[in-house]
């Protein structure tokens, strides 16, 4: 080439040309010139040129892989879930009914009910993105730890009380009750398509970064979770997805402690994993920069990350199944606090393993040399080049990997066939179904559910960018699920026609909001800044890449450029507050109609403390009441968690009950005057 005019280039720049098989990209010829030099020449288009050029390994990079040993570990878990499966549903006491299959006879134990909440919560997603969220941006989305301390009091004070007391399969079912039956439906139908989606994603995106590092072929492991998964959550219902996600949490806990202490062993001075963190600006927690554009900062991760976890604590069908798992609101409460700590201790097990991988990384970013091409496989590459020579430990972690699938999939097919059942079989068709057959129908709508989610997954896999909308989508289409319960439950004064068009609106708005900023990010309009990185002491590196200052691009529409983890709060405020607007607009329901246990018990007790006066101006009944008495079990079921100072103000307002009332030692608020 030298000497020789490119026909189809300008002869405004030339680059050295180090090699005959050259990669063009973008870049400055100032940049090349600073260390390179030699004859042979390109002419390029413009000033925004660069070279990539192959080079030869210097020496081998070597990687363990999956033995015999690795294996057995995972086929033992498989083999375990599967077991509890068989054993719930042909060894155990058969489950005939709805209320058995779906919720597990409200017989299940405080601490498998929690494993089973945070088992349901760590997606396979999160233990491969967090250490990699670690090593490529820092620790300010750790903080994600303080929106736990806070959803919880949220959901067992204003939320957990009302679906105590009403005991509703689906909790759907709530909306027709306090709206009408569109809402519902429409409510259902967002869940329905949410969970589908989500759960293809939350098994597509671990099993594709695991088969890039591990060799284990994608679709192989795909199918063994959804086999699984669908064999025990559709034999065993609730309870032997309580369980399952039980043993799943300790494999899944299990596997990640030992990768951060034979990962820190390695290292050998935890004084060491500090300073190359904060020697590249990763330990950063306080980023008060209000910006909503800034992907992660303190307000978007407290305040947002809030309501995305109000989401899956106050409004989520599959915990609030969960929830009804259990006899009484006390266990909830203490199961609540439990997931919140597991939770917690994982988030933190996570971040640290990804300063680990900082320092054991500080001169050689594995995919800026090639050995990776996502930062969501940083970890597996980790544990199979660093621990393979352990049998047993890549097996392990897998398996742990393979647990957060299960327990994903386990919970939202359990929580599919409750709300088909519920709201569209027996609600929208009307069609009566003997309590000796609904376990039958539930578990053959969860077979089909499974099979339908594990088709998407070929869909998916071949439209990569999909990935990233469906997990936006997750937390956009909860946050307006959450804005329509609170609007029921906190505002006496909306209305149908409230309800229906704010989460509409909200859809809408959110969708557009998550598509465009995903094509802004596919066409490179939008790039994520990372921290440090350095290629130093690459040992075999594949590419010399040669980078300048990104060319200018267009600017973003500031909507498109709104950070992922607001669509949550977002769709929450938008349903809220168009909703109240639209409720008024069109005739706002009036408080003497509503049935008053429909609002959340804090807020009977709110209204019920006005003066008359206010009370008359907020058309707010003098007394308030129920539309009519509740059956015996509901009774019962209100009595639950009673302290003796509630007992005895009852008394004394001389209300007569049927039921024995039973004392708690956790406090309540899910009780008011009827």
């Amino acid at each position: 080439m030298t000497g020789r005019r490119h026909s189809r280039l300008k002869t405004v720049l030339f680059l050295v040309v180090l090699s005959s098989n050259i990669i063009f990209v973008q870049c400055t010829n100032s940049d090349l010139n600073a260390s390179y030099t030699g004859n042979n020449a390109i002419y390029c288009e413009n000033t925004t040129n660069c070279l990539v050029v192959p080079t030869e390994c210097d020496g081998t990079t070597t990687h363990n892989t999956f033995s015999w040993a690795d294996y057995l570990v995972l086929g033992i878990m498989l083999l375990v879930s599967c077991g509890i499966g068989i054993f719930y549903g042909f060894v155990g006491q058969k489950q005939t009914s709805g209320s058995d299959f779906l919720l597990g006879g409200s017989s299940m134990g405080t601490f498998p009910m929690a494993m089973s909440l945070a088992a349901s919560f760590i997606t396979a997603i999160e233990l491969l993105g967090n250490p990699a969220e670690m090593y490529n941006h820092g620790t300010q989305f750790l903080m994600i730890c303080c929106a736990f301390l806070f959803v919880v009091p949220l959901t067992s004070k204003f939320y957990l009380p009302l679906f105590m007391e009403l005991r509703l399969t689906s909790s759907y079912e709530y909306l027709s009750m306090r709206f009408n039956s569109s809402v519902r439906y429409f409510a259902s139908a967002l869940y329905i398509s949410q969970m589908i989606l989500y759960t293809s994603v939350a098994v597509y995106a671990p099993a594709l970064a695991l088969s890039h590092v591990t060799g284990l072929n994608v679709f192989v492991a795909v199918s063994a979770v959804y086999i699984v998964c669908i064999f025990y959550a559709s034999q065993g219902g609730m309870k032997a997805v309580i369980i399952a996600d039980t043993f799943q949490a300790a494999v899944l806990l299990g596997s990640i402690v030992l990768i951060l202490y034979l990962g820190e062993r390695a290292i050998g001075d935890m004084g060491f994993i500090w300073s190359q963190n904060y020697q590249t600006e990763r330990l950063e927690l306080f980023n008060f920069n209000p910006n909503p554009t800034i992907r992660h900062s303190f307000w978007s991760v407290v305040i947002g990350g809030t309501f995305y976890w109000m989401t899956m604590f106050c409004s989520n069908q599959a915990s609030i199944q969960k929830y009804l798992s259990v006899e009484n609101i006390g266990q909830v409460r203490k199961a609540l606090w439990t997931s919140c700590f597991g939770l917690i201790l994982v988030y933190i097990i996570n971040f640290y393993t990804g300063m680990v991988m900082v320092a054991h990384y500080k001169d050689c970013d594995p995919k800026e040399s090639g050995q990776i091409s996502a930062s969501d496989q940083i970890l597996p590459l980790y544990v199979l080049s660093e621990m393979g020579q352990y049998k047993g430990v890549t097996g392990f972690f897998v398996a742990g990997i393979f647990a957060a699938s299960l327990g994903t999939v386990a919970s939202a097919l359990n929580s599919l066939a409750a709300v088909t059942m519920q709201d569209f079989v027996c609600g929208a068709f009307q069609i009566s179904l003997k309590e000796s057959r609904e376990a039958f129908w539930a578990k053959c709508i969860s077979i089909v559910y499974g099979a339908i989610s594990f088709m998407l997954v070929f869909v998916i896999s071949q439209l990569g960018s999909i990935m990233q909308v469906a997990i936006s989508f997750n937390g956009m289409a909860g946050g307006i699920t959450l804005g329509l319960f609170s609007l029921g439950m906190f505002f006496p004064w909306s209305n149908s026609k409230g309800a229906i068009l704010g989460s509409i609106t909200a859809t809408a708005l959110i969708t557009l909001m998550c598509i465009g900023q995903q094509v802004a990010i596919a066409n490179d309009s939008l790039t994520e800044q990372t921290k440090y990185i350095s290629t130093n002491n690459c040992s075999c590196f594949n590419t010399t890449e040669l980078k300048a200052p990104p060319e200018p691009k267009d600017a973003v529409f500031f909507l498109f450029r709104v950070s992922y983890i607001w669509y949550s709060g977002l769709g929450f405020l938008i349903t809220i507050i168009l909703g109240l607007v639209v409720s008024f607009v069109f005739g706002a329901q009036s408080p003497h109609d509503l049935d008053w246990k429909l609002l959340s018990p804090p807020i009977r007790k709110l209204l019920s403390s006005f003066s008359t006066t206010t009370k008359e101006k907020l058309n707010i009944p003098l007394k308030l009441s129920t539309s009519k008495r509740p059956s015996v079990a509901l009774v019962g079921v209100l009595n639950m968690g009673l302290d003796l100072k509630e007992e005895t103000k009852l008394r004394e307002m001389k209300i007569e009950e049927s039921t024995k009332l039973r004392k708690f030692s956790a406090p309540s608020c899910c009780v008011m005057p009827i």
